[in-house]
């Protein structure tokens, strides 16, 4: 059994929260009582073998499991005061505050403006001053706005994959979020594109917390404050990257950063 991980973040400092989480996929259990404390505006990294659960406790975060009809979730997910699984929990309101990028770049068939814009018409903004302020800040925080300047109205699927990668974070954080869930978003990426974009995610983290899946191990210790380990769809052991990494005090997650695993 874990440490608590009261013991690891301090609970004022806390930006989300599971607690005894579990998950099935009609009679298969793939999360099993996951208790875990994201620290805010950090980079917080899940780390794990295949199939161990990850990209799945991303999904129950903002409740995108809800789309799948033989999903099935118990315990609780806190976004700062808020009980994602209330009955009361406006859904739309969850993913707004708790945006997701995915291991695809998914850039809607529209032009480059327009993805940017998708986000924050659906919230009502539709001045086009007001839109075209919000869709350049979000542009030139995700470093892509010198790039795309003046080709605003191009489509977006014209883009490269890196660029659509910065082009879908940009259309998460203009509704202004406060959680950026990331699921292996580097993946697809050439070296230099993925250079460019772990030197964002310190930028972002600034501002907003990073949760983030990865399986290249060099990457998560670059990049990442804290890192989560899951096996079996548990979570083995969670706390300070630099620690987990040279000091692991589990031997599943000793044997996995150093390739023993399997």
């Amino acid at each position: 059994m874990p440490a608590a991980p009261s013991s690891v973040v301090d609970a004022s400092e806390v930006a989300l929260s599971t607690r005894s989480l579990s998950l099935w996929y009609g009679p298969r259990q793939v999360l099993s009582e996951i208790s875990l404390d994201v620290p805010a505006r950090r980079i917080t990294a899940l780390i794990g073998p295949s199939g161990c659960g990850k990209s799945s406790l991303l999904r129950c975060l903002n409740r995108l499991n809800d789309e799948i009809a033989e999903a099935r979730v118990a315990g609780g997910v806190r976004v700062g005061d808020t009980d994602a699984y209330a009955k009361d929990t406006l859904v739309h309101d969850l993913r707004r505050r708790v945006g997701m990028v995915f291991q695809k770049p998914n850039p809607f068939p529209l032009s480059i403006h327009d993805n940017v814009a998708y986000g924050l018409r659906l919230l009502g903004v539709r001045r086009r001053r007001e839109l075209d302020e919000r869709i350049e800040a979000a542009l030139r925080f995700a470093a892509l706005w010198d790039e795309v300047a003046t080709r605003l109205d191009d489509s977006a699927l014209e883009l490269s994959l890196g660029q659509q990668q910065r082009l879908v974070i940009a259309r998460a954080i203009a509704v202004e979020p406060e959680i950026l869930l990331l699921d292996e978003p580097a993946s697809a990426l050439d070296p230099a594109a993925t250079l460019r974009f772990e030197e964002l995610l310190h930028e972002l983290a600034q501002r907003y917390t990073l949760l983030l899946v990865t399986h290249n191990m060099q990457q998560a210790a670059r990049v990442s404050h804290f890192s989560a380990f899951l096996h079996g769809g548990r979570l083995i052991e969670f706390g300070d990257t630099d620690a987990l990494f040279t000091n692991p005090g589990q031997r599943q997650t000793e044997d996995f950063i150093t390739g023993r695993y399997g």
